[in-house]
């Protein structure tokens, strides 16, 4: 009785929360917009004005015409589905932002970071009440976040300087060849999930029958009902819900939060410093002890056996240094792929834990719980930056946030019903292709315009490119 009421006293001041969102993103913002809009026009100056871009958004209150109801609608749909997926849908909302609301690129991304934060936050808040489908543990599993999320924040910073560098055309290149490529692999993992479903459901069926046929033979034997019970039993406990308190784990948790401040520190101390200056190197190296003395303190655990990841339901609880070196490498890899096609880490992770044998349901509540923190301080960093106009940010995270709950609800019902985790992989392959589509097609579009640097870039001499 006590857990529904609080469940139903979490609903109700969500709704609040969204309905006093949308109302106040609504609303005439006039000083603000003011501010935002004067921030926006000295930053300009400087170069030259955007050519082809309406900036008229900037000065505006939200009005409702058809592409803000479109522009709602994809936003909807790519958060539900790239929050189930374990993606967040970036790769779905910048383009959204850019071609059919009219924001200019990097208000555009600074949007899709708060609402990949809106819809990252709601499903972990959703899954902090989730078990894992098999085992007696949460469905996040906090070893393998500790493992990799230190090691994905050190990989953006180094992607995001090699953004920097890299020209236009080989990250819209290797941002095609790399989404196609995780999709086609998710998709190919998919398919052989399918078929291991499709045989332990025939399995199950056929073993149902057989004990039907039994129950029929063995009426008069009550031991065989116990036992039958005592099995289902134990199967319930095994998928139960407990308080929030109960699945969360404050040692891990305290220790990604105090990871997430420090680095957060750094990048906005990085901000106010002259680039390539000694205090930016400085600075930007201080990551380095930070993230690396974090996994390898978890890895060090792992290896002695003290912590173990639990979620695949391996025997084995003690890893090999190999495979340590193999996932604290592959963390960075998919910070600096992050970082690089200024996405978040969630659209490598995923793919990844999958690839690595980790069950959907737990690579996807990992993935967005890890992508929660470096999405969430790219928000903080942006919001001091000034870099997008508040009502719009606050409709937009209102829509993510509500479109991840609806999301998450109805899988978790389907998969309950058909028995088919791989929904999980077919969604995720789908966002991510979706995703590596619409993005490629930006890209080229502004290679055709000639809109691009063709040439390497320096990260010294640096300037924001309109």
């Amino acid at each position: 009785m006590h857990e529904s009421n609080v469940k139903w006293v979490a609903q109700r001041v969500l709704i609040a929360f969204l309905l006093l969102v949308s109302v106040y993103a609504t609303s005439s913002h006039q000083n603000t917009e003011k501010g935002f809009l004067l921030h926006k026009k000295t930053a300009s100056s400087a170069s030259n004005k955007t050519k082809g871009v309406d900036t008229n958004y900037h000065a505006k209150g939200i009005k409702f015409g058809w592409r803000i109801i479109v522009g709602s609608i994809i936003g909807f749909l790519g958060s539900a589905f790239g929050t189930v997926g374990g993606v967040g849908g970036g790769g779905i909302f910048v383009p959204m932002l850019t071609l059919i609301i009219g924001f200019d690129a990097r208000s555009a991304t600074a949007i899709s970071k708060c609402m990949i934060t809106g819809g990252a936050g709601a499903t972990v808040f959703y899954n902090l009440r989730q078990r894992h489908p098999t085992l007696d543990m949460p469905v996040i599993d906090y070893d393998l976040a500790l493992l990799f999320q230190p090691m994905l924040m050190l990989g953006i910073s180094i992607g995001v300087a090699f953004n920097v560098i890299f020209p236009d055309w080989m990250l819209t290149a290797l941002l095609i060849v790399v989404f196609i490529g995780l999709s086609v692999n998710a998709f190919l993992k998919g398919v052989d999930t399918w078929k291991k479903e499709t045989l332990v459901i025939k399995e199950a069926r056929r073993n149902s029958q057989l004990n039907d046929t039994g129950r029929t033979d063995n009426a008069a034997h009550p031991q065989t009902e116990g036992t039958v019970n005592e099995s289902h039993t134990n199967t319930i406990q095994s998928t139960k819900k407990v308080s929030i308190i109960e699945n969360i784990y404050w040692k891990e948790l305290g220790i990604l939060l105090s990871v997430w401040i420090l680095i957060l520190a750094l990048q906005i101390g990085k901000n106010y410093t002259t680039t390539c200056s000694v205090v930016y190197w400085v600075l930007n190296l201080l990551q380095v002890p930070i993230t690396v003395g974090t996994s390898v303190y978890e890895a060090v655990l792992l290896y002695k056996g003290q912590r173990a990841i639990k979620c695949k339901g391996d025997q084995q609880t003690q890893l090999r240094v190999q495979q340590l070196i193999l996932y604290c490498t592959c963390g960075m890899l998919a910070g600096i792929l992050g970082g690089l096609l200024g996405l978040g880490g969630g659209f490598i992770l995923g793919p990844l834990f999958i690839g690595l044998g980790i069950p959907p349901q737990v690579s996807s509540a990992t993935s967005t719980f890890a992508m929660t923190f470096s999405a969430s301080m790219s928000v903080v960093e942006y919001y001091l930056l000034k870099r997008f106009p508040i009502p719009y940010a606050l409709y937009f995270v209102a829509i993510a946030t509500a479109a991840a709950l609806v999301g998450q609800h109805l899988v978790r019902k389907l998969i309950a019903i058909l028995g088919r985790t791989s929904l999980i992989i077919f969604i995720l392959s789908l966002t991510v292709f979706v995703s590596g589509i619409s993005l490629g097609g930006v890209g080229i579009a502004k290679l055709i315009e000639k809109k691009v640097y063709m040439s390497f870039g320096n990260l010294c001499t640096y300037r924001v490119r309109n």
